[in-house]
């Protein structure tokens, strides 16, 4: 297993995948200084007695109440405790995971104000695999997660429940199993703990990534529907794509084209096809999966943005003993970029669909309806093309933007907010979705290439084809659909299909 150094500010996207992977997390030790100069500062404000909002005061609408200097410890554990007030499954553990890496990065920017102990539980409990049992539901990503955020720190407080090898026991026992006692939470420790956009960002991080594999799946699953299909290569010519300039879709285009180089079925039918344009689920690839990959990317380039800031408050500069209040835990940003993955996810099923539609329908493809040997005694890829079209509509509704609702909150104090954490966690269950419309394509993809036996498509499709046909036999008769559809889909969302394919697809990066 990989071990990714967490550097404050300068952790790339793939570290992220990395760690949501499961690598091992260690933080920068040139962070230290840093960390410990934060935690002085605000040792010398509460020493200076005046009043600094969440280090000697209420929070949110109560922030005009002074708090004594004996209650400060009583103060940070209360809000960790009343906060700590989600519902709904539990989040899944990789998602809490990055979470947690998302905070120790914050944290080791030294603007938060925690004490070097905190900072040192959220990487033993990373590096010794105690999860945090975060209910998914509850943030409205303003004033931060504060829910899901105050879930992670009761755990550390030895309050809650923690998940050690995929069984949740309770957060103490965890912790004493592990070697660790629970936090004693100094002034200001609770609030940057629970404050903070981590469990939106961890959460659309997490879709991004699928979103990127279910991609690139579409790519090579629309090559072969092309080939079925004995669509033309024509559309994907480069100076098409670079007379209008968009990068994703003369990437798209390339990529296309060079995943149907060396095919005999095209080369069968490149000259007298009576066919003048294919089908826009075709031939207008590039143009909607190019725009797929940019909007991707944009969100890729906001999300690295958010993942390397820090996003609670107040924040501390030491160099000033200043504790300036602002409203970084705004999610705004990761909420544009989750409602961005949405309808990219959206828009790659949907063609995928018709792509599907497409074949199973004889007046379009050429092929035997619904891409059976003996259609009406068999039904063939008939229901399939439904359930396809079932999970588009789904995510379409699923797709509709979290980033224009807001509910005001807190009495008014916060009266604007992103709602970006469902938002982002919309997403993983949309790239699901997505999956299994591209499993079903590239079943119905491979079945229509059988039928133009004994021509065979490239190089690169055709051993596609072959890592799909180790898992799934083509269909001669009816048979039990879920199995095939089932191990179709499993190629997708593990990626495999992908890596059996060898070219250079392009992603987010």
């Amino acid at each position: 297993m990989s071990k990714i150094i967490i550097r404050p500010g300068a952790t790339t996207l793939a570290d992220w995948r990395a760690i949501y992977e499961g690598a091992t997390v260690a933080l920068d030790t040139g962070a230290w200084d840093a960390i410990d100069a934060s935690a002085a500062a605000v040792a010398r404000i509460v020493a200076k007695g005046a009043p600094v909002y969440g280090i000697n005061t209420g929070f949110g609408k109560l922030a005009s109440v002074r708090i004594a200097e004996d209650d400060l410890a009583t103060l940070q554990r209360n809000i960790v405790l009343s906060h700590a007030a989600g519902t709904g499954a539990p989040s899944p553990a990789k998602v809490v995971r990055l979470m947690m890496a998302l905070k120790l990065a914050s944290f080791g920017m030294g603007a938060s104000g925690v004490q070097r102990t905190t900072v040192a539980m959220l990487e033993a409990m990373l590096a010794q695999g105690l999860t945090p049992v975060v209910p998914s539901q509850g943030s409205v990503g303003a004033s931060g997660d504060l829910a899901p955020l105050s879930h992670m720190a009761a755990a550390m407080i030895g309050v809650g429940q923690i998940e050690v090898g995929g069984k949740a026991l309770s957060a103490a026992d965890a912790l004493a199993a592990a070697g660790l006692a629970p936090l004693d939470l100094g002034p200001k420790e609770g609030l940057a703990l629970l404050n903070g956009t981590q469990f939106s960002t961890a959460n659309a991080l997490a879709g991004l990534f699928r979103a990127e594999t279910v991609f690139r799946s579409a790519l090579v699953a629309g090559a072969l529907s092309t080939e079925a299909a004995k669509g033309s290569d024509a559309p994907f010519d480069p100076r098409i794509h670079a007379l209008r300039g968009h990068a994703g879709q003369r990437e798209v285009g390339g990529a296309l084209r060079t995943l149907m180089a060396g095919s005999a079925i095209r080369a069968s039918h490149a000259e007298g096809d009576p066919r003048v344009q294919d089908p826009y689920c075709l031939r207008c690839q590039p143009q909607v999966m190019g725009a797929a990959l940019d909007l991707l990317r944009q969100a890729g380039t906001t999300l690295g943005i958010e993942a390397n800031g820090v996003s609670d408050n107040p924040l501390i500069f030491a160099e000033t003993d200043e504790a300036l209040s602002g409203g970084n835990f705004h999610a705004e940003p990761v909420a544009f970029a989750a409602d961005m993955i949405a309808l990219a996810l959206c828009e790659i099923g949907s063609i995928s669909e018709r792509r599907v539609a497409m074949l199973v329908d004889p007046a379009l493809s050429g092929l035997p309806a619904f891409l059976t040997p003996r259609p009406g005694l068999n039904s063939g890829f008939m229901i399939p093309q439904v359930t396809a079209a079932a999970l588009v509509s789904e995510n379409k509704q699923r797709a509709y933007p979290a980033s224009v609702d807001s509910i005001p909150t807190s009495a008014n104090q916060e009266d604007h907010v992103s709602m970006a954490a469902h938002g982002a966690r919309r997403l993983l269950d949309m790239a699901d979705n997505a999956s299994a419309v591209i499993g079903i394509e590239l079943l119905a993809a491979c079945q229509g290439i059988d039928f133009h036996a004994p021509l065979t498509s490239s190089d690169a499709l055709e051993a596609a084809r072959e890592h799909l046909r180790a898992a799934v036999p083509a269909l001669e008769d009816d048979r039990h659909f879920h199995p095939d559809m089932e191990a179709a889909t499993a190629l997708i969302r593990s990626g495999s299909l992908v890596a059996a394919v060898p070219a250079d697809l392009p992603g987010v990066g």
